[in-house]
């Protein structure tokens, strides 16, 4: 083996940080963003992995471990608002363990997201899925030969976090009941989103107990345009009030009301969810809050620890919600049906 070649080993970063006595982003910096360290902290961490046989540089350190520092997170749609937020914040935190992330969007088809993962699997150390529309059965499978960790899927046996939606959604049915509504719809989103099924559930769930009467008219991918189409059938259900699955189908409906003469919150209330574009409305959205950033960060620390460990699957970690309230709920008309 000449001088220049990389020497094999497997000592990882969590070896040199634990013999230096010091983290793992330091173990990192030291390599990869020297400038942010003391250089005694970087001559220390650097004596001591060459002790070890650590490799620092990262096409080096592939070559001899077959770990190439990235791994992959797969969302249905990019374009939604909550993703990019996740996506950011999972980033931020990958970075600290010196891992990159390559993004793919699966435009809400099973069948694509099977594709990228199979694409990107040759160049990942493990996956971060969120939202996934892939069945249980793959979803088990690929877990079973490579670190996954779930975003808004609740799969036992597989680490996930979960935005749990319930406390959010039942404050919004409350606060409609309280204001006077007696009639409510629910603007769906995907059936095989996981977030749409809790949402539904809750909302049947609260509505009865509270005495209310729920229509749920169907939307499917929730987008902008979706929403303005749903307008009339939300009319002709006779609701009062509404709760959309997020705020981009709510932006919808706010522009189909309007096209309609309907004012809000004067002729009809409106609540979101995810809280990504309701305080830039008009008027500003009532929607049940989001946690995507939150999320995000809990998912790529799972993996990491998935990635270092060979311990047991971690339970789910859940993020609680709860209702903003803002400019377009109100009491219904006095001729309300």
């Amino acid at each position: 083996m000449s001088p220049r070649s990389p020497r094999p080993s497997g000592v990882t970063i969590r070896d040199v940080a634990a013999a230096a006595e010091v983290s793992r982003s330091t173990v990192s910096r030291a390599f990869t963003r020297p400038q942010l360290l003391s250089p005694e902290t970087v001559q220390h961490v650097r004596a001591v992995a060459a002790r070890l046989g650590y490799v620092g540089n990262q096409a080096a350190r592939a070559l001899s471990t077959g770990r190439f520092g990235n791994i992959a997170v797969v969302v249905p749609d990019i374009a939604n608002p909550f993703f990019p937020p996740l996506v950011r914040s999972l980033q931020l935190a990958a970075e600290a363990a010196d891992l990159a992330v390559f993004l793919g969007d699966s435009d809400e088809s099973a069948e694509r997201e099977a594709k990228l993962i199979a694409r990107l699997g040759p160049q990942v150390e493990g996956f971060v899925l969120a939202s996934p529309r892939l069945s249980e059965d793959l979803i088990r499978d690929l877990a079973a030969h490579r670190p996954v960790v779930l975003v808004n899927r609740d799969l036992d046996g597989i680490p996930r976090v979960l935005i749990d939606s319930s406390g959010g959604m039942t404050e919004a049915v409350l606060l409609l009941r309280k204001l006077g509504h007696e009639r409510l719809a629910y603007l769906a989103g995907p059936r095989d989103s996981w977030s749409d099924q809790q949402r539904r559930a809750v909302l049947t769930q609260t509505s009865e107990a509270a005495g209310l009467t729920v229509e749920v008219i169907e939307v499917g991918r929730p987008t902008y345009a979706a929403g303005r189409d749903s307008v009339a059938a939300l009319v002709r259900s006779g609701a009062t009030a509404a709760i959309a699955f997020d705020d981009v189908v709510s932006q919808g409906v706010l522009a189909g009301l309007e096209v309609r003469g309907l004012s809000v919150p004067g002729d009809f209330s409106l609540v979101g969810c995810d809280d990504t574009l309701a305080p830039l409305m008009t008027p500003a959205l009532t929607s049940v809050s989001a946690g995507a950033a939150t999320a995000g960060t809990a998912a790529a620390k799972l993996l990491v620890d998935l990635l270092e460990s060979t311990g047991p699957a971690t339970g789910p970690i859940t993020i609680s919600t709860h209702l903003v309230t803002r400019a377009t709920t109100a009491a219904p008309p006095r001729n309300a049906p």
